[in-house]
């Protein structure tokens, strides 16, 4: 599965830089994300529930955060168990741009998924990543502008 997006938001890019590692804001913002620790300056282990059709899996999941160029842009890898639910794997790049004083954030994702929930048919996988990634930029987003903040 691949996936690009591009997202304006009313902040200077180091306060989304600062955001996008701070782990109490992606704990906020990570739809079903129950718990998430840094383990080391670039890496991060989390614990996500996630309903994807009528399969719904806990992952453990491992983080970690390549070709930083801070407040540029990284690259993001990660896995996740969930049992026998199966697995997903896969990475973005991120990149921070400013214009007129916003943050123009672009990535471009893959990701790949196993077991059970490779059973469920790329469509409603796809759709379902979409709609969890859509949802973490939208509660994102609104944390930085104090739009009704997620957790409110």
């Amino acid at each position: 599965m691949d996936m690009t997006g591009s997202y304006r938001i009313s902040a200077t890019r180091e306060t989304v830089w600062a955001a996008l590692n701070d782990v109490e804001v992606l704990k906020l913002c990570i739809p079903g994300c129950e718990e998430i620790e840094r383990t080391s300056p670039t890496t991060m282990t989390a614990k996500v529930v996630q309903k994807i059709g009528p399969v719904k899996a806990k992952f453990d999941g491992a983080i970690k955060l390549l070709n930083i160029d801070a407040p540029a842009s990284y690259t993001i890898k990660g896995e996740g168990q969930g049992g026998v639910a199966g697995f997903a794997k896969g990475g973005a790049d991120v990149t921070l741009s400013e214009e007129e004083g916003e943050t123009i954030l672009e990535f471009t994702a893959k990701a790949q998924v196993g077991g059970k929930l490779a059973r469920l048919g790329s469509r409603l996988i796809d759709a379902t990543a979409k709609k969890v990634a859509t949802k973490f930029f939208d509660n994102f987003h609104d944390h930085l502008t104090d739009k009704d903040p997620p957790g409110n």
